[in-house]
């Protein structure tokens, strides 16, 4: 005998936080494809991470991303081999000059990306900085050659750090790409040591008072030049470092919004109440995800400042759920949902955004990094590419959960709570203008489950358009017939879908 549907019971007028945006980042591999690869290869890959047209058959085009991450980077890639990052495609083009003058030429790769995202019609433009230029920094490198977690710019050069960075968006303005935010550091908690000529990636440490110290160098930076962009920060690079932890680095909530805290950004013109923190290594077993989470929401709560996680992918092994083996493109898509199904019920984001958007590898199993699995050739001049679960995953929230909608509380009649649902059925539901109405439903059980939708305030015939994705190659968010909402609906095993109304 099959078990009774799910009912779950949504109250429109019971808001939780507005949803910002969902976005992912560029970063790296933008530079070979947008610089060198054929217009037709990366206006596909263009149109996969930032379209909401439907072809004939109302298939999206794409998962209608509505943020972008840009890096600007810290010049490495003009230092050759002797930057000292072994892999070439992880240096970055500065745009300062060694005379102190700019060149405007550098990156162009990454600025395709951007000019595209911006015509597609992308809402946030996001930059972020790893290292500062190296002409900055104290050992001249983009990343650190000493283990004491402090920053690697230079103590007389913050101010000339904010104003390049004001600088960059400043020339980004004047060509129509204006970013609408700009984050100075990045996983300020690492200490970001490598050996000449192993490092893996451009990097600094930040304690707080020096990440205190930058920002307010950027603000002044930004009044004095006109610019309305405002400052993300501190790109916490695990979750429980924004409420918790005892190095240079940590309670990151309390230290820059805490009234009495000496650090306190609050009063900054350009900083607004938001910290943003990365999902990297708080995925291992439910129960400690879901808690790590609730932390994050009862101190943002408590601090007054809303969250958004900028940065994750699966890093750590706890997307492997306790297995040795390989996990198949299904499995990582799924998990993928359920780690963004936790960020925004448990920890209240207002804004997911994933690395990266694409990388060098398969399109099978293990897609742990990539949204777009690459296969390029030895100069990165041109390659293949392919899709995986993970974009299509991360597009039942994107394409259709669109900036300034609110997600919505529900409840269902199981009363299973976070921990218990998160190997079952997990729904979340999400509101907008015009009775629009998006709820997402990722069923991770071997069998198929029947989910009924009680909206309060919406008249029991309305219908719904649904998008259903599946282990099958060709069901990625593929449109399936229409229902009403007083009717069951089936969840197809392993499965994630989109119902949607008022479309």
């Amino acid at each position: 005998m099959s078990p009774e549907p799910l009912v779950v019971t949504i109250d429109l007028k019971n808001r939780a936080q507005v949803i910002d945006n969902f976005g992912a980042a560029g970063c790296w591999y933008a530079e070979g494809i947008g610089k060198h690869w054929p217009a037709e290869k990366k206006e596909r890959i263009a149109e996969l991470l930032f379209s909401r047209e439907r072809d004939a058959r109302g298939n999206p085009r794409g998962i209608g991303l509505s943020a972008w991450r840009f890096n600007i980077g810290g010049g490495t890639a003009e230092q050759g081999d002797s930057s000292g990052i072994q892999d070439v495609n992880r240096r970055v083009e500065g745009f300062l000059n060694d005379d102190g003058t700019y060149n405007w030429n550098k990156q162009v790769g990454y600025t395709w990306f951007l000019k595209k995202a911006k015509q597609y019609g992308v809402e946030n433009l996001i930059a972020f900085s790893n290292t500062p230029p190296v002409q900055y920094t104290s050992n001249g490198r983009g990343f650190k050659t000493e283990k004491d977690y402090r920053s690697n710019l230079k103590p007389d050069k913050y101010e000339a750090y904010a104003d390049f960075l004001t600088e960059v968006l400043g020339h980004y303005e004047s060509e129509g790409l204006r970013f609408q935010y700009i984050s100075p550091v990045n996983e300020p908690q690492w200490d970001w040591t490598g050996k000449i000529g192993e490092a893996k990636q451009e990097g600094s440490p930040w304690r707080n008072e020096e990440i205190a110290r930058v920002v307010k160098a950027l603000d002044g930076s930004l009044v004095s030049n006109k610019l309305s962009t405002q400052i993300i920060l501190p790109e916490a690079a695990q979750l429980n470092f924004l409420y918790g932890g005892t190095s240079t680095a940590s309670r990151q909530v309390q230290q820059f919004f805490g009234q009495n805290s000496p650090l306190n950004l609050s009063t900054l013109t350009h900083v607004p109440r938001l910290v943003v923190g990365h999902s990297y290594f708080t995925d291992t077993g439910d129960s400690g995800t879901v808690a790590i989470r609730q932390q994050v929401a009862d101190t943002t709560r408590q601090y007054g400042v809303r969250f958004w996680q900028s940065e994750y992918s699966m890093l750590g092994d706890g997307f492997r759920e306790g297995t040795k083996t390989r996990r198949s493109a299904r499995d990582c898509g799924l998990f993928l949902a359920k780690i963004i199904h936790e960020d925004l019920t448990v920890a209240n984001a207002g804004a997911w955004q994933f690395w990266n958007a694409f990388e060098p590898g398969r399109a099978e199993y293990d897609t742990r990094y990539y949204l777009i699995a690459l296969q390029p050739n030895q100069d990165h001049t041109d390659g293949s590419f392919s899709q995986t679960k993970n974009l299509w995953a991360l597009g039942h929230y994107s394409l259709f959960i669109r900036p300034g909608m609110h997600r919505v509380l529900t409840s269902r009649s199981d009363n299973l709570t976070a921990v218990e649902a998160a190997q079952k059925v997990m729904v979340s539901a999400y509101s907008g203008e015009k009775g629009k109405l998006v709820v997402v439903a990722i069923n991770y059980e071997p069998e198929a489950r029947d989910l009924r939708l009680d909206v309060k305030s919406l008249k029991s015939g309305t219908t719904y358009q649904r998008y259903v994705t599946t282990a099958a190659p060709d069901e990625n968010m593929k449109p399936y017939p229409s229902g009403k909402l007083n009717q069951p609906v089936t969840l197809p095993p392993h499965s994630i879908t989109t119902l949607v109304v008022n479309e």
